[in-house]
C-alpha cells in the first residue's frame, strides 16, 4: 500500500528535476558557459531535493517544520517559474514547454499526499480489528432486521387469527340472535291469538272466579341475580327474634340439638341469618 503513493511521487520528482536541469542548461547556455548553467540547474534541483529529504526525516520522526515546508515549496515554485519563463521565451514548441511547467508543483503535491497517507496509515492488526468490528456491526444489523421482520410476520398472523375468531363469534351471535328473534316472534303470535291465548291462560294459571290471569311473555334480556346479602337484608331478623327461633329449634327435641343440627333445621325452615349472627344467638340461648 505504501508503494502506491511513494512510487508516483518519486517518479514525478525525477522527471521534474531532469526537466528543470535541461531547461536551465538550454535556456542559459547561450548567454553563459554551460557549466555555470549546469550549476544553476543543479542548485535549484539540489535545494528542492534537500528540503524534501529534510521534510521526510521530520515526518519519519512524527514532527513538522513550517519553515522547511515553506522553503521546499519556494524551490518548487522557482523550478516551475523557470519552466514557465523558458516556455514564454521559446520560439518553438512554447505550448509544449508550458504544458510541462507544472511538474515540479505536481511532484511536491504528490509528496504531500504521501505524507498525509503516512500520518493516517494503520497497521494490519488495526485494519483487521476495524474490519471485524464493521462485520460484527453488519451482522447485528442483519439479525435485528430479521428479528423485526419475524416479529412483524408473527404479529400479522396473530391479528389475522384474532380477526377471524372475532368474525366467527360475530356470526354465531348473529345466528343466535336471529333464532331468538324467531322464537320470540312465534311466542308473540301465539300470545296475540284469541284462541291460543285463552288456551294458554287456562293451563298456565288457576282460574279464579271473576279473574282471568293474563299470560305474560318470558323475559328476554339480562337479569340480575339476587345475592345472599340482598336476601338477608330483605328477610333479616332481630336478635330477639333470632334468639327465640334458635331456642325453639334447639329444644324441639330431647336431648337438645347440637349447633350443626340446629343450624341445618334453621336454614331448612327457610330462615336466613349470617353464620356469625346465628352462632352468637346459639351462644346466648345455650
Amino acid at each position: 500500500m505504501r508503494a502506491k503513493t511513494v512510487l508516483p511521487a518519486v517518479a514525478m520528482t525525477a522527471v521534474s528535476m531532469v526537466l528543470t536541469l535541461a531547461v536551465v542548461v538550454m535556456w542559459l547556455g547561450p548567454v553563459m558557459p554551460w557549466l555555470v548553467a549546469l550549476v544553476v540547474g543543479l542548485g535549484i534541483d539540489g535545494g528542492w531535493l534537500a528540503t524534501l529529504a529534510y521534510e521526510r526525516r521530520l515526518a519519519a520522526q512524527g514532527d513538522h517544520n513550517r519553515a522547511v515546508t515553506a522553503v521546499g515549496w519556494s524551490f518548487g515554485l522557482l523550478a516551475s517559474g523557470v519552466l514557465v519563463a523558458h516556455a514564454l521565451t521559446a520560439e518553438e514548441s512554447a505550448g509544449a514547454w508550458l504544458a510541462v511547467a507544472w511538474l515540479p508543483i505536481a511532484a511536491k503535491a504528490l509528496w504531500l499526499v504521501h505524507g498525509l497517507w503516512e500520518r493516517t496509515a494503520l497497521t494490519p492488526v488495526a485494519l483487521d480489528a476495524i474490519r471485524g468490528i464493521q462485520q460484527e456491526a453488519r451482522d447485528e444489523a442483519a439479525v435485528a432486521r430479521a428479528r423485526l421482520r419475524a416479529e412483524a410476520a408473527t404479529e400479522e398472523t396473530r391479528l389475522t387469527a384474532v380477526t377471524e375468531a372475532g368474525a366467527r363469534v360475530a356470526r354465531v351471535q348473529a345466528r343466535t340472535a336471529q333464532t331468538l328473534s324467531g322464537a320470540w316472534s312465534t311466542l308473540e303470535t301465539a300470545r296475540a291469538g284469541e284462541e291460543t291465548g285463552r288456551a294458554l291462560t287456562s293451563v298456565t294459571a288457576r282460574v279464579t272466579p271473576g279473574v282471568t290471569p293474563r299470560w305474560e311473555l318470558p323475559v328476554w334480556g339480562p337479569t340480575e341475580s339476587l345475592t345472599a346479602r340482598s336476601l338477608e337484608a330483605a328477610l333479616s331478623l332481630t336478635d330477639e327474634a333470632l334468639d327465640v327461633l334458635v331456642d325453639e329449634i334447639r329444644n324441639s327435641q330431647t336431648p337438645a340439638l347440637s349447633y350443626r343440627e340446629m343450624a341445618a333445621r334453621f336454614r331448612a325452615a327457610g330462615h336466613s341469618a349470617s353464620e356469625v349472627r346465628l352462632r352468637a344467638a346459639w351462644k346466648r340461648v345455650a
